[in-house]
């Protein structure tokens, strides 16, 4: 298909369009591409909305720009200095809280059930993950099945699968 066939929103048309009810949260993510990835991701399954946690850099940043290829124009964004605080205030707010790792408990991703209302995702640090304390606050732990011998998925990558699959689960 050529560009123009693609039926690309305008920036205006992205931002009063109906948005997925979904949040992703990225708690301590150090790599600016990364970064710029998650909001790629983020603006082609319309996400409501995107949180900036602890050490994740904020825009404007060139290497968040390099990935993000304009997304951080459509995605809406805040920076929040403590994970554990907004997930808390997730939960007040009747938001159902995600964190996305390999921990006892977890729910593999292709059994895992939306409930209703809007939820949140939780990406973590490339090393560390998603904070033992976050892990801990969150109404769940979604992980993704993986056969290999890595176990190990980038966050942007980790991204693109979690979030494709809920937006599939809502949508289709």
């Amino acid at each position: 298909m050529k560009n123009a066939e693609l039926d690309r929103k305008s920036v205006e048309e992205f931002k009063n369009a109906e948005k997925t009810p979904m949040i992703v949260v990225l708690d301590n993510v150090r790599s600016l591409n990364n970064i710029g990835s998650v909001f790629r991701t983020a603006d082609a399954f319309l996400i409501e909305k995107i949180y900036l946690c602890g050490i994740t850099a904020t825009p404007p940043h060139k290497d968040i720009h390099k990935t993000a290829l304009g997304a951080t124009d459509t995605v809406n964004w805040e920076y929040v200095e403590n994970t554990t605080d907004l997930v808390k205030q997730l939960q007040q707010e009747e938001i159902k809280v995600y964190s996305i790792e390999q921990a006892e408990n977890s729910i593999s991703l292709n059994e895992f059930q939306l409930p209703d209302g809007k939820i949140a995702v939780v990406f973590g640090n490339e090393v560390k993950g998603v904070q033992q304390s976050v892990v801990t606050l969150s109404d769940g732990v979604i992980e993704i099945p993986q056969a290999g011998s890595k176990h190990s998925l980038n966050i942007s990558v980790s991204a693109g699968v979690v979030l494709w699959d809920l937006y599939a689960k809502l949508t289709f």
